[in-house]
Parts: structure tokens; sequence; C-alpha cells
């Protein structure tokens, strides 16, 4: 079950932008290193970007300069806008909390992930 309520995403052609909220109801939002990620059906899990309570950031290498991570830690709530969006920006996108020292995100994965239910982005050419 998710625990983690994701909103946002849609359809947009190659250019466009789209933004993605996610909120942690109930979390220690403090101790939360939280992010966006893309699962698709058979591919790996790619990182999307990450943030941490003290607001260090982490992005993929495919998205940087043109995706922005940032938290509201006031509200629980993670926000991510896409701007110049391209076809192979499509998939299915999920935020998901880490749990870490400090709330810091940190090279790799370290503990499990707290997930939401994904949403879908779809970019046309």
């Amino acid at each position: 079950q998710a625990r983690l309520v994701e909103s946002g995403g849609g359809s947009v052609q190659a250019g466009g932008s789209l933004s993605l909220s996610c909120v942690a109801p109930g979390y220690s939002y403090s101790r939360y290193c939280v992010g966006w990620f893309r699962r698709d059906p058979g591919k790996e899990r790619e990182t999307v970007a990450r943030i941490g309570y003290d607001g260090g950031t982490i992005y993929g290498d495919s998205v940087e300069g043109r995706f922005t991570i940032s938290r509201d830690n006031n509200k629980n709530t993670l926000y991510l806008q896409m701007n110049n969006l391209k076809p192979e920006d499509t998939g299915l996108y999920y935020c998901a909390a880490e749990n870490t020292i400090w709330g810091r995100c940190y090279n790799g994965i370290r503990g499990n992930l707290d997930w939401g239910q994904g949403t879908q982005v779809t970019v046309s050419s």
C-alpha cells in the first residue's frame, strides 16, 4: 500500500513542462531523504532526483539542468518541476522516502524506500 500520495503528471509535447507533487502524511519529514524515481516495466529503476532535509540535491544525468526538485518541510511535500521535456522522459514516476541520518541524501540508496502510487508522464514528439 502506497504511503506517499502523488499528484500531477499527464501528457505534454516535447519542450513543454509538467510538475509533480508528493505528500508524506504522518512522516517525521526531517528524517527523510525524498526523491523521484522512474520505474518502467522491464527496465531498471532510474533515479530522477533526490533532495535531503538540508536541501542538498542529487540529479540523474539525463535530467540535470531541465528538472528542479524541491521540498516544503513544513508541509511534508516534495515537488518536481520538469521543463524542456523530451520523449525519453516518458514513464512512470514515483516519489519515495528513505529514512537517513539527519535526513540527508547519500550516494546510493542505503535503506528501504517508502513509495507513492506512481504517476504517468507522457511526452510526445
